[in-house]
């Protein structure tokens, strides 16, 4: 299972949001880089990277950033989302060394998008579904629509996506631990691989993630807990090396 740190990006600096609030932000760092690196060194196998000027602008607001820490590690996968809305931002991420890009919104504003982009890109392609209470929410979590969200990971699976990115919005950023009981509802409808997200917290949730690994849960994304010093990146990494290895 994959322990994947978040960068979240906001006006070239990282920070968190709690529920997807741009007016309700923690500057952590004014280096992405630097704060790129010190995961790294922690034994980070993936980075999740999002441009959160770009969810809410509809364009990539920091590229510059993203495209600094894809050449500063070359060799590390990273997944990028965040204003992803054509295919010309897709191919500028994949140039740039991005290894996954993620598309939210317009996955379920345009779902014919999915497809095309899965023949352009194969297996470039996350799509990243953001759900309260079972439905799927769209533009930065400022709006929610009737889209439930089993259904539509099953339509995306079918258009040939790498993985499904799962998050909670009710929880994320709020340390309160994650939604595994949705999570792996999601995951065992689907054959596809789904990464869990929001709310992770601590040790707890790392443990509660790997024993529903075999469900089809491939990997978290953690953001909070780690800059908060709720969860230490080595040490999680060294339990599920050793508890559920991928």
């Amino acid at each position: 299972m994959l322990l994947i740190p978040a960068i979240d990006l906001k006006e070239g600096q990282c920070v968190r949001l709690r529920q997807g609030r741009m007016e309700d932000d923690t500057v952590f760092s004014s280096d992405p880089v630097a704060v790129a690196a010190r995961w790294v060194e922690a034994g980070a196998r993936r980075l999740h990277l999002v441009d959160l000027d770009g969810a809410f602008a509809g364009k990539p607001k920091n590229k510059e950033v993203i495209r600094a820490i894809a050449e500063a590690f070359p060799d590390l996968p990273i997944q990028v989302g965040g204003g992803i809305r054509d295919e010309a931002t897709v191919e500028a991420y994949l140039d740039a060394g991005v290894k996954y890009v993620i598309i939210g919104t317009k996955a379920v504003t345009t779902p014919g998008f999915i497809s095309d982009l899965c023949v352009s890109f194969p297996g470039h392609i996350i799509v990243g579904l953001d759900a309260k209470d079972g439905k799927v929410a769209t533009e930065g979590w400022s709006k929610l629509s009737h889209h439930d969200v089993i259904d539509m990971a099953q339509h995306f699976e079918r258009d040939g996506v790498e993985a499904i990115i799962y998050t909670d919005i009710s929880r994320d950023g709020m340390m309160q631990g994650v939604n595994v009981e949705a999570t792996v509802r999601l995951a065992q409808a689907v054959r596809i691989p789904v990464i869990a997200s929001g709310g992770v917290t601590s040790m707890t949730d790392i443990e509660r993630l790997c024993a529903v690994a075999d469900e089809g849960v491939a990997g978290v994304v953690i953001g909070r807990a780690l800059y908060e010093g709720g969860l230490d990146l080595k040490e999680a990494q060294a339990y599920v090396d050793q508890r559920c290895p991928d």
